[in-house]
């Protein structure tokens, strides 16, 4: 019996106070630092956002502590976004990839093109599965992105409730009017206008 006392405390003792670690880059990803992650994050996670129109730049790569996030994919066609998401230290050490396919799946959603024409529709693929909507103020502009993003993308950002002005909605075309949820995916939306203004 005093044994497995012992055993449990020095099992409190050793994993007190320890606080997960990833890797951390924004943008380019040649030299990944490594950062302690601040209580209620809890998982790492790697972005990667493809442009789809030359004029954008390249593709980009961000990594760093979650407190929530989604394996998946998000495309509103000017830009694809890629996340992969894990829960021990350092884990984040790969690119997130291209995890979609290009098998057609059904479903449609509404995308905003350059000229912030929001009535185009694309045909989503692989696993995205819903539409989605984000708006915010950009330098002083309103700016829409519409498309197609993955359920498990949209479960976790609508699961926190950090930001405003993102929707997830699940039939085709649904994304037409604008509709207004909290989501973490906010958080996304500076990223892709920095890619965007580049």
């Amino acid at each position: 019996m005093d044994k497995q006392i012992a055993v449990f405390l020095l099992f409190v003792i050793f994993t007190t106070g320890h606080s997960l670690s990833c890797y951390q880059c924004n943008s380019s990803c040649v030299n990944l630092t490594e950062t302690a992650c601040s209580s209620g994050t809890t998982m790492c996670e790697s972005t990667t956002m493809i442009p789809q129109l030359a004029d954008l730049g390249t593709n980009k790569t961000f990594k760093g502590c979650a407190a929530d996030c989604g394996n998946g994919s998000i495309n509103f066609s000017i830009v694809m976004i890629f996340s992969e998401c894990c829960n021990s230290d350092r884990c984040n050490i790969q690119d997130a990839q291209d995890s979609n396919t290009d098998a057609l799946n059904g479903n449609t959603c509404y995308y905003c093109d350059e000229s912030n024409n929001c009535f185009n529709v694309l045909n989503c693929s692989g696993s995205d599965d819903l539409c989605v909507t984000a708006t915010g103020t950009i330098e002083g502009q309103e700016m829409t992105l519409k498309g197609c993003a993955s359920s498990s993308i949209c479960v976790a950002v609508t699961s926190i409730g950090l930001a405003q002005n993102i929707s997830c909605c699940s039939e085709n075309l649904c994304n037409g009017a604008k509709s207004v949820t909290q989501s973490f995916l906010f958080l996304c939306f500076p990223l892709i206008i920095f890619i965007l203004m580049l």
